[in-house]
């Protein structure tokens, strides 16, 4: 069974102020009674369509957010892994240096 909402006061008193403003002179209170109550049909369907339309943004932003979050975490490791053997290669180019300063170094001052 559908679930019947409940409709806001404000809604139906604007509906009925909207209904009144366009009433035409010779029109019954029945008549503009309906007119109030398809106003606020309207209103009600003008409200259930952009609350249904400001969900699925709400989603799409989520999905959108995850995946630029999951590719970020996925980007990571790599730059870390980029990061670290420059590192190293870094590392072992500096010892190879110390090295050979160090072998000049002693056979340049300290002759055998």
């Amino acid at each position: 069974m559908a679930k019947k909402q409940k409709v806001s006061e404000q809604v139906v008193t604007e509906a009925l102020q909207v209904a009144r403003a366009t009433q035409r002179p010779g029109q019954s209170k029945e008549q503009t009674k309906l007119i109030a109550q398809g106003i606020q049909k309207g209103i009600e369907e003008y409200k259930k369509r952009y609350k249904e339309k400001t969900r699925e943004l709400d989603k799409q932003k989520r999905k959108l957010q995850q995946a630029q979050k999951a590719d970020t975490i996925d980007i990571l490791p790599e730059i870390a892994t980029e990061n670290s053997g420059q590192q190293n290669r870094l590392s072992w180019i500096l010892l190879l240096l110390s090295w050979i300063g160090f072998a000049v170094y002693a056979a340049l001052y300290n002759p055998l």
